[in-house]
């Protein structure tokens, strides 16, 4: 039986992932550094409130992941929405889609691989932070370059340790709740939702400027329709996996935030520690803060291993057009794409060099970059249902029947809402604003790539 599925360019990728890999890949992708480190800082800025910020955020993944699945369920590919975009776009949106997807990531790994030295340093204070970084950016390399198989297994023990932290958390915090308990002298309950300055603590406006920390913390969703492309029974397996996340995301995410904002008053979070060992702290459990740290590390290699596997195939996308260095095109005999990977390793390495080079802050604008990207990849899969849906109402093609539902009304909504959280990274402080400025270079960088580009391939075709 041919293991292997072709690609819209010919050249296989091995069908290597299974349900059980793709099921835990997609609960992985919701799952992140995001929320076991973000969320106490955004908890101390924005208060309660913050549960509204994942709650929008988290419908309108839920919009992005069901036209990711109308677009895979048409045509399961390794090469995801730069593929979809190319094909329902046109050709400058795969350009400038994959290479905005990579630039999140190369951002995003910057930080991770970083926060891995970091959390290394907790247990090995004397071995430097730099020796660690690359000895775990060696392991992940080495583990997507093996095989794709070795990846999915990785990635299923990365999320099997993430979920059960999680569901932990929650069974503990629903009792500590529903007994009124005592927590490092605050009582748990509903009334912490309120009783410190209201639910809106510092204002509407400033709930709405977490928007864009919320959106990088569901950033990695859409890995799972990466990985549509080297799954056995695509069709079958992924729509069970992208329904999946979305009620995860509500009760992991929203759950989560919900929970903390009532286990303690909103004053007693704050950025320099993970809101779950704050909880955990609070109680007097002992080992906790190794625990938790365990927990954070495992989501930051999670990450790692969830982008250098992405971009290996969507560079390799680019490439198979010309649309990226030749290199990151080619493939091992295990058919892996070993250029992309080596690739965006590449960046990693640098995100080492640059932690000493460059103050801290440096790090945050890297994370709020990468959510422009986050929110480049959601728009570009939105809009190429949109385009796949009006094709099939010309009768152009079938609509598969796991569909965007409400389209093209929930497109639009989707659409606007994304944007709204670019505008108000415009009217925010900090790496926000750095970020929102940093587009139009991002523009002008993209518009000179592609212009080279479509100037290259014109001359190549006969």
């Amino acid at each position: 039986m041919d293991s292997t599925v072709v690609t819209e360019t010919g050249d296989n990728y091995t069908k290597a992932l299974g349900n059980r890999q793709v099921q835990m890949i997609a609960i992985g992708g919701a799952i992140g550094v995001g929320l076991f480190l973000g969320a106490g800082g955004k908890l101390h800025t924005a208060g309660p409130s913050l549960v509204l910020s994942y709650a929008l955020c988290g419908i309108a993944a839920y919009f992005v992941m069901r036209a990711l699945g109308e677009l895979v369920l048409h045509q399961p590919s390794s090469g995801s929405f730069v593929t979809y975009a190319r094909k329902f776009i046109g050709p400058w949106a795969g350009f400038v889609s994959g290479w905005m997807y990579w630039l999140n990531w190369a951002m995003t790994g910057i930080a991770e691989i970083t926060a891995v030295a970091i959390y290394v340093h907790k247990w090995l204070p004397d071995v430097p932070q730099w020796i660690t970084a690359l000895v775990a950016l060696g392991v992940l390399v080495a583990v997507n370059l093996v095989s794709v198989k070795l990846f999915g297994e990785l990635e299923f023990w990365f999320s099997v340790v993430k979920v059960l932290a999680i569901v932990v958390f929650l069974v503990t915090a629903v009792g500590l709740v529903l007994a009124g308990a005592d927590i490092g002298g605050e009582q748990a309950g509903v009334q912490n939702l309120t009783s410190h300055g209201g639910f809106f603590p510092a204002g509407l406006g400033i709930a709405l400027m977490t928007l864009q920390a919320v959106v990088f913390a569901y950033s990695a969703i859409e890995v799972v329709g990466i990985a549509a492309g080297e799954t056995k029974d695509a069709r079958k397996v992924l729509p069970k996996a992208i329904n999946g996340v979305v009620w995860r995301i509500g009760v992991f995410y929203v759950g989560s935030v919900l929970l903390l904002a009532m286990l303690l008053p909103w004053p007693f979070y704050s950025g320099d520690e993970s809101p779950f060992v704050t909880v955990f702290s609070r109680l007097g459990i002992g080992g906790i803060g190794d625990v938790m740290n365990a927990v954070v590390l495992t989501a930051a290699l999670s990450s790692c291993n969830s982008g250098l596997y992405s971009t290996g195939r969507i560079l390799r996308a680019l490439a198979d057009h010309g649309e990226a260095p030749k290199f990151t095109g080619k493939m091992n005999s295990s058919h892996v794409p070993y250029g992309g990977i080596l690739f965006t390793s590449a960046a990693y390495v640098l995100g080492v060099v640059l932690n000493y080079l460059v103050p801290s802050e440096a790090f945050d604008i890297a994370t709020a970059v990468a959510s422009l990207g986050v929110v480049a990849t959601w728009a570009t899969l939105v809009f190429s249902q949109m385009r796949l849906r009006e094709a099939a109402l010309r009768g152009e093609l079938e609509r598969p029947s796991y569909r965007m539902p409400g389209a093209p009304y929930t497109n639009w909504g989707t659409l606007a809402f994304l944007l709204m959280v670019v505008i108000l990274m415009g009217f925010s402080d900090g790496a926000e604003e750095i970020a929102f400025y940093s587009i139009p270079v991002i523009a002008v960088v993209l518009f000179v790539g592609w212009r080279l580009v479509s100037r290259r391939q014109a001359k190549t075709q006969p």
